[in-house]
């Protein structure tokens, strides 16, 4: 997708919390701030919003000297799902549709993004994860059973650390022998890397790979070859997340995405409101018509 004009006031917001979170310098706040300023006033529209996402967090790394400036952020993500992981798996287990469990709990992991919240707390997830208990997942549920059920290979494109525990119930009911994961190529925000992936417990159920790439997405033009090679021979990809939508919406595969709608701009191309559990694809992305799909423990 296209970058919005709404998202130029984001990059701002995003890039002061982060600037603010990694430095008490002023002076290094100022500068990424003014540098931030520059960049989108020359930006492509055209291009995704990651595009500036990932120059900001590089520059943020740059200046500070330090190379993952949210390290203590995601163990603290990691360490507070892995609390929740037993009775997680506990209601995946009781739940008269395992599935449908499974997909809200990964939705409800996906609160856990630094992107959009400059902090999430276990009051917080354990809210979201109340919440995805009885919100409604709008979007072809019983489409993507049917492709899940036939597919031979799937591709699972993961987002934030501590979400990826979450993530770990879904895949579980998906099939982990004929899954691979994809995580982050370097550091970004609080997106997960296969250092964070080991952290969670993930490399122990399924195989994990990164895509080469420190982008808060997918750009595949900016991705290993060895994971464009995945993506290409996938049966069905499973993206998590908004910055996966906004990189691969206009993809021509069978691929699902799989997020809260957390801001206005996604709200509009999705066609429903912030706050809505989705679930859609490339081709019902720009047709809100999606049908309401019910479940629940």
């Amino acid at each position: 997708m296209n970058t919005s004009l709404d998202c130029l006031v984001c990059f701002l917001r995003q890039a002061l919390d982060a600037a603010r979170m990694i430095s008490s310098d002023v002076m290094v706040q100022e500068q990424i701030m003014r540098e931030v300023m520059a960049w989108t006033a020359r930006m492509d529209l055209g291009a995704p919003p990651p595009v500036v996402g990932q120059r900001i967090h590089r520059r943020l790394r740059e200046l500070t000297g330090v190379k993952d400036p949210y390290q203590a952020v995601k163990d603290q993500g990691n360490r507070m799902a892995l609390a929740l992981l037993p009775d997680l798996e506990a209601s995946v287990a009781k739940a008269r549709d395992p599935l449908d469990m499974a997909l809200r709990l990964a939705l409800a992991g996906n609160v856990i993004d630094m992107g959009v919240n400059s902090s999430v707390s276990p009051a917080d997830l354990s809210a979201a994860v109340g919440q995805a208990m009885t919100a409604s997942i709008q979007g072809p549920l019983e489409e993507f059973r049917k492709t899940a059920a036939e597919a031979h290979t799937i591709l699972y494109l993961a987002d934030n650390a501590g979400e990826i525990v979450f993530d770990r119930l879904l895949i579980a009911q998906l099939g982990p022998e004929r899954m691979t994961v994809a995580v982050r190529g370097g550091p970004v925000i609080n997106d997960a890397t296969l250092a964070d992936a080991e952290a969670a417990g993930l490399d122990q159920m399924v195989r994990v790979i990164d895509n080469g790439s420190d982008a808060p997405g997918t750009l595949l033009h900016d991705c290993s070859e060895t994971f464009r090679r995945h993506f290409e021979s996938a049966d069905l990809i499973v993206a998590k997340g908004q910055g996966n939508f906004e990189t691969l919406s206009r993809e021509a595969h069978t691929l699902f995405f799989l997020f809260k709608v957390k801001c206005p701009v996604i709200a509009s191309h999705v066609g429903f409101p912030v706050g809505t559990h989705v679930l859609t694809t490339p081709r019902t992305e720009s047709r809100p018509t999606a049908t309401q799909e019910k479940g629940g423990a």
